[in-house]
């Protein structure tokens, strides 16, 4: 299990739940009825581990969590009420949690997630509708998609550093991010609203590494979103140039 799904799993432990983990080699028993369905995968094996949950389990208990997470991938997947956990702590195997800001969470399963999470005194929050929901996890994206792209761009550092030295990079990069994820959503969301809280995200830990091993396979899934959404995204496509990347789903 990755350090996420342990993570919950603990939470909904110490609540006296019953935790069964589903790892690939895991053959599914649809005769469960789970209360929830944590989907703790990285975001390349998301559609894969959506298309080996059980119809029956998806109208209602699926919680996804990833990062670049939109609406799409759990429409197209079947998933009709997704409660969704937009993480703000990260894990790192022998090392503490690192909490950047209050989690937010939203959908069926929301009291389930606040409770384990609360368990192991993690700040959480539940969303007030879909509307905020959306906007965190816009915000989190932004904040994920800027930070990694920036990184091929500026090498390796912390985020308090690119705060302030290439801030005007972070703002055109998130820019771009807002308007892709505003394509793909249909709706419109404030700017400069989003900008401000990818600030607050940069300088929760400035200790914290912007990008990582993650950042060029980020960039190609971005590319590849702005290529089906026909938006413009000149920077990121510069600094794909520059680093001979090119989009990939």
């Amino acid at each position: 299990m990755g350090q996420l799904g342990r993570t919950l799993g603990e939470g909904l432990l110490l609540n006296g739940i019953t935790v069964t983990p589903i790892l690939r080699s895991t053959l599914v028993n649809t005769a469960l009825n789970p209360e929830c369905v944590v989907v703790a995968t990285g975001e390349d094996d998301l559609k894969a581990a959506l298309a080996k949950i059980p119809q029956n389990w998806k109208e209602h208990s699926v919680v996804l969590l990833q990062n670049e997470l939109l609406p799409p991938q759990w429409r197209e997947n079947g998933v009709t009420r997704p409660t969704i956990f937009v993480v703000w702590f990260e894990r790192k195997p022998h090392k503490p949690i690192t909490v950047l800001l209050p989690s937010r969470v939203y959908g069926p399963r929301q009291d389930v997630i606040i409770s384990a999470m609360d368990r192991l005194g993690i700040a959480c929050e539940r969303a007030r509708d879909e509307r905020e929901i959306f906007t965190e996890l816009l915000i989190k994206n932004s904040y994920i998609w800027a930070t990694n792209i920036a990184s091929l761009e500026v090498g390796k550092m912390t985020t308090g550093q690119l705060y302030e030295e290439h801030l005007p990079l972070v703002e055109t990069l998130v820019k771009e991010s807002v308007a892709l994820q505003s394509r793909i959503m249909g709706e419109s969301f404030d700017e400069q609203d989003i900008f401000s809280r990818v600030i607050q995200a940069l300088l929760a830990d400035t200790s914290h590494n912007a990008g990582g091993r993650s950042a060029k396979r980020r960039l190609e899934r971005f590319l590849a979103q702005a290529d089906q959404f026909d938006v413009p995204v000149p920077k990121a496509q510069a600094i794909a140039k520059h680093n001979q990347i090119v989009a990939r789903a």
